[in-house]
């Protein structure tokens, strides 16, 4: 995969949907909590890059270009921010 100068693989979005994405680049990791068979998982995706959020989950890009699709029912989602970069952008 090609980096850009900073090392980060993703460099644009080639969108050909309806979806609106949104920038989270700000944050470090994001991490979705679930709870499966009494049991709680986590989801951690590292450098986040683009968000788009419908009723039925989050679409997210990361730092290396792989997109996750999380489904909604989460119990919990954190996440860490670069240095001075606002805790929240939407």
């Amino acid at each position: 995969m090609t980096r850009d100068k900073d090392g980060v693989a993703f460099t644009e979005l080639r969108n050909k949907t309806d979806l609106t994405f949104e920038d989270i680049s700000s944050e470090t990791q994001r991490t979705y909590v679930f709870v499966v068979d009494g049991y709680q998982c986590e989801v951690t995706i590292e450098e986040p890059e683009m968000l788009n959020v419908s009723k039925n989950g989050h679409r997210v890009i990361d730092g290396e270009g792989t997109c996750h699709y999380i489904p909604k029912g989460w119990i919990q989602l954190s996440w860490n921010v670069e240095e001075g970069a606002p805790h929240f952008v939407k």
